[in-house]
C-alpha cells in the first residue's frame, strides 16, 4: 500500500498528486504560477509571415507574428497592414491575422516600416 495515494475525498473533494493536500489548500500550485511560458513563436527580431488555412473553414489567412510592438501599437499596425492589403483582419494574442493571402504586399510594407521580414511556411 506504500504506491497509494489518496485522489479524491467526499470531505475535500479533488487532492493534489504531488503535496497531498486538498486542491483548494493546495501549497504547490503558486509555486507553479511562476513559471514563464514559452513564447509561442520565436523573439529574434524577424517579423515571419506564414499563410494559414487549418481551422478557418477553407479559407486562407496570413499570420503575422514576430513584431516587437504591444498594445494600441500594434493595433495601429495591423490597421495600416489591412489597409495595405485591402483586406480584414484582427490581432489575437499578438499575432496580426489579416483575411486572404497577401503575403507579399504584407511583406513590402512591413519593409517599408523597417522590419526585417521572413516568408514562413507555405
Amino acid at each position: 500500500m506504500s504506491n497509494s495515494r489518496l485522489v479524491y475525498s467526499t470531505e475535500t473533494g479533488r487532492m493534489c498528486p504531488d503535496c497531498g493536500k486538498p486542491k483548494a489548500k493546495c501549497s504547490c500550485k503558486k509555486k507553479k504560477k511562476g513559471k514563464e511560458t514559452p513564447q509561442p513563436f520565436p523573439q529574434d527580431g524577424v517579423v515571419r509571415i506564414r499563410r494559414e488555412v487549418k481551422g478557418r473553414k477553407g479559407k486562407t489567412a496570413i499570420a503575422i507574428f514576430g513584431l516587437p510592438l504591444e498594445g494600441s501599437d500594434l493595433k495601429d499596425f495591423a490597421k495600416f497592414l489591412k489597409q495595405k492589403c485591402g483586406s480584414g483582419g484582427s490581432v489575437k494574442d499578438g499575432v496580426i491575422i489579416i483575411q486572404g493571402d497577401h503575403r507579399e504586399a504584407a511583406a513590402e510594407a512591413i519593409k517599408e516600416k523597417g522590419y526585417k521580414v521572413k516568408l514562413a511556411g507555405g
